[in-house]
């Protein structure tokens, strides 16, 4: 397909756009996907190709807010390990089968991601109220389960990755009581295993448009790591509310489009 001036400009705002959010809440790819699928760009070819080109905007988001990740890196190995397998068989399922069915089902579970995050103080009193229970039925249930809920998040971000972040800061925000501005940083590395894992496998799927990827690329290191740095400086609850807002929207543009 052509490409033009104009279109790589605008792909390359959009990714700028893209990496900003991605950091800040998630969601990015309410810009991105769209401006993609807008430029002519067939809908697989444009998830394949959004997926490879916002990496480095990962990478830039995770690099910015190193220091709330850094006391987390412990825990973090094991769930980036569950991340990485899980986008590894999101990105195959994409790849061998078709999506048709499973992109009617975005919006509910972007929506049902929204809403672990906006009740997840309630949800965190709950389980912990519980924990007692959980813990006589097998010490690491609770674990098992976190692991779990992260590897299908995981699956789906190497599927579609449209509120990856959202998804996975709900889950993260579930089962742990750090401070959201560092459950975003283990969310932003996390999101980068996941997308690297995809775009690695991708590479060798035919559906990327290359000539999108080098301008998109450098757009979305410079959003992510803009928007890592404004998550310094933005406060927690009003963080939760852009992300809700954030999940709420791509779950609507789905729906419209």
């Amino acid at each position: 397909m052509h490409i033009s001036d104009l279109d790589l400009a605008l792909a390359g705002l959009a990714s700028v756009g893209a990496g900003i959010i991605n950091s800040l809440a998630g969601g990015g790819t309410l810009i991105s996907f769209p401006a993609l699928v807008a430029l002519g760009v067939p809908a697989v070819q444009s998830n394949v190709t959004n997926t490879v080109s916002l990496l480095p905007g990962y990478l830039a988001g995770s690099y910015a807010q190193r220091d709330d990740l850094r006391p987390q890196l412990a825990h973090a190995r094991l769930l980036a390990a569950v991340s990485a397998v899980g986008g590894l068989v999101g990105s195959i399922l994409l790849v061998v089968l078709p999506g048709s069915a499973f992109r009617a089902a975005v919006p509910y579970l972007i929506l049902l991601s929204c809403g672990l995050l906006a009740f997840g103080d309630r949800l965190r009193r709950f389980s912990s109220a519980h924990e007692a229970g959980l813990e006589r039925r097998g010490r690491g249930a609770r674990e098992v389960l976190f692991l779990g809920t992260v590897f299908l998040g995981a699956a789906y971000g190497g599927f579609f990755g449209a509120g990856l972040g959202i998804m996975l800061l709900a889950l993260l925000a579930l089962f742990s009581a750090e401070p959201l501005t560092k459950l975003n940083a283990l969310k932003q590395a996390l999101s980068f295993v996941i997308n690297l894992v995809a775009a690695v496998f991708f590479l060798f799927s035919g559906k990327v448009v290359w000539t999108l990827v080098p301008v998109m690329a450098v757009g979305s290191l410079l959003g992510g790591f803009l928007g890592g740095r404004l998550v310094q400086v933005i406060n927690a609850d009003l963080l939760r509310r852009v992300v809700v807002v954030a999940g709420v929207a791509v779950a609507i543009s789905f729906w419209v489009g």
